[in-house]
């Protein structure tokens, strides 16, 4: 298992509808991450900022993530949700950035 943490910026004029669609995610989408080995998943908030952290349990995280992105729903779920988000212009190549992680402690 490896875990893997990544920030987005939230816009604050659409942070009432990111909250509005991720307490309703839809199923098809949640399954899909399953299926790609992601567990523990999760999204915080802070002043305008998205933290995402998932565990990944599988043998091949590139091959999951782009089952992920590949997937028609989760596309569909992505078209809604991205333009919430704003991109770190220090990470032009993804929506969210990721992050090193730089400490753990079980």
């Amino acid at each position: 298992m490896k875990r893997y943490g990544s920030v987005v910026r939230l816009r604050p004029e659409k942070e009432a509808e990111y909250r509005r669609l991720h307490a309703a995610a839809w199923p098809e989408v949640l399954d899909r991450l399953s299926r790609s080995n992601i567990h523990n998943f999760s999204i915080f908030l802070r002043d305008g900022l998205l933290f995402s952290y998932y565990e990944h349990e599988g043998e091949d995280h590139d091959a999951d993530v782009a089952a992920i992105a590949a997937d028609p729903r989760t596309q569909e779920w992505w078209a809604l949700t991205d333009p919430c988000q704003q991109r770190w212009d220090t990470c032009p190549e993804s929506q969210w950035a990721p992050m090193e992680e730089v400490f753990h402690h079980d």
